[in-house]
């Protein structure tokens, strides 16, 4: 797991200075993904592959994730999780890059691509974009999908025992179908939608708990800051948390919620009928930067705000209770708040998930597959609400190593390829 941690940030401190910093141009590219501009062919807009492709990354691991890193490695962990989001957007950029260069259209005038066409195609490397292909799979029906419809049963069960966990595994199985079934285009389309809702929903409880803490938002910002680079214990972790643990576990948390360089992104770029890889590049690139350098962010602020402002009332509790008792200090609705964003970023992982297992099977076996795949994966997202998933949370990393390397050497064999 190290070694991969080191690739990853590696790769992306790289590929930070190859693009001469373009992180610096995401107010450009910010706009262009609101801008709607004009797209070739039967692709979906610009606005949509970024909305689909952070449905998938915009997921419990922005909640209950930056509580334990926060939990285990102190405060000082938020200071390394967005510092990697923020050089994770390099990487972003690249990928991205490489996948719309190297996309299929198909025969209906949609685009499909991904690293395992840039392995085919470019790089002719064909068992290497079968294993990311599987890799996929295997990832989508494991944390994509069944870790996610466990968070939703854990959400609503948190609020009340109106439902069994087999009703609530029905009801979301059902409801995934009735979305998934209708397609690539059906998907996007809920997702353009979905994506802003709930993020402005959960971005909305984050900053009015900052607000009733705004007494001490420099002190916490300060905290945040210090205990980055010292060993003292301020907030959150073991007494006496040493700098290596925060750094790591920030780190950590910074490389896998944002999914930067899993090869997981450029799915979804690719499937945009934008016709130049440079500004559909841009346009992705601000997934990274939303998913990690803003929601993260500002999920660690407002927990630690909580915590200095009543002088370490968390104590050893874990990282999802964490969240729960710091969202009970709103004035009103705080755990219904929270437990809504819960179940909302799960269900929008497990439609994104969804879209990238299709692009997967489409690569291995062509549209003859995707019915099959879409049972099975119904039937996920059933089994995973109503059995426990901790095992697949093991499995899932080993899965995403299996995504990550293959798509790591791509990039690194194409990084000349790589325009800015």
């Amino acid at each position: 797991m190290t070694f991969i941690l080191i690739l990853l940030l590696g790769t992306h401190i790289y590929y930070t200075y190859r693009t001469g910093f373009v992180q610096r141009k995401l107010p450009h590219a910010i706009r262009l993904s609101l801008s709607g501009f004009s797209s070739s062919g039967n692709g979906i807009s610009a606005f949509s592959a970024l909305a689909t492709a952070l449905a998938a990354t915009i997921g419990t691991g922005n909640i209950i994730g930056v509580s334990t890193a926060i939990a285990i490695g102190g405060a000082g962990a938020v200071f390394w999780c967005w510092l990697t989001g923020l050089l994770g957007i390099a990487t972003c950029y690249a990928e991205c890059y490489l996948s719309v260069k190297y996309r299929v259209q198909n025969s209906d005038g949609s685009f499909q691509g991904g690293p395992m066409y840039v392995m085919e195609h470019r790089l002719h490397q064909k068992g290497a974009a079968v294993l990311f292909s599987l890799a996929v799979i295997f990832v989508s029906l494991g944390m994509g999908c069944g870790v996610q419809a466990r968070s939703v049963t854990t959400a609503i069960t948190e609020q009340a025992d109106l439902f069994s966990q087999t009703q609530i595994g029905l009801m979301l199985a059902m409801l995934t179908g009735i979305v998934i079934l209708g397609g690539a285009k059906q998907i996007s389309k809920i997702c353009t939608w979905l994506v802003p809702f709930m993020s402005l929903f959960y971005f909305g409880g984050c900053l009015l708990l900052i607000w009733l803490n705004r007494s001490v938002l420099l002190e916490t910002l300060f905290v945040i800051v210090r205990s980055a680079f010292t060993s003292e214990s301020v907030i959150g972790g073991c007494a006496g948390t040493a700098v290596t643990t925060g750094m790591r576990i920030g780190i950590s948390r910074g490389l896998f919620t944002n999914e930067a360089g899993l090869g997981s992104i450029p799915m979804a770029a690719a499937s945009s009928g934008e016709s130049k890889p440079y500004r559909q590049a841009l346009v992705s690139m601000t997934g990274p930067f939303w998913d990690t350098v803003v929601m993260c962010a500002i999920t660690g602020i407002a927990l630690v705000s909580c915590e200095v402002k009543q002088n370490n009332f968390y104590g050893n509790l874990s990282g999802d209770r964490w969240c729960f008792l710091a969202f009970s200090q709103l004035p009103f609705l705080g755990d219904e708040i929270l437990s809504v964003s819960l179940i909302l970023f799960a269900f929008a992982t497990i439609i994104g998930w969804n879209y990238y297992g299709n692009c997967a099977v489409c690569y291995l076996s062509g549209q003859k597959g995707i019915l099959v795949y879409q049972i099975l994966y119904i039937a996920a997202v059933y089994f995973g609400a109503t059995v426990s998933s901790e095992w697949i949370w093991g499995l899932s990393d080993y899965l995403n190593i299996a995504m990550a390397i293959p798509n790591l050497c791509c990039l690194w064999m194409l990084r000349k390829e790589v325009g800015h």
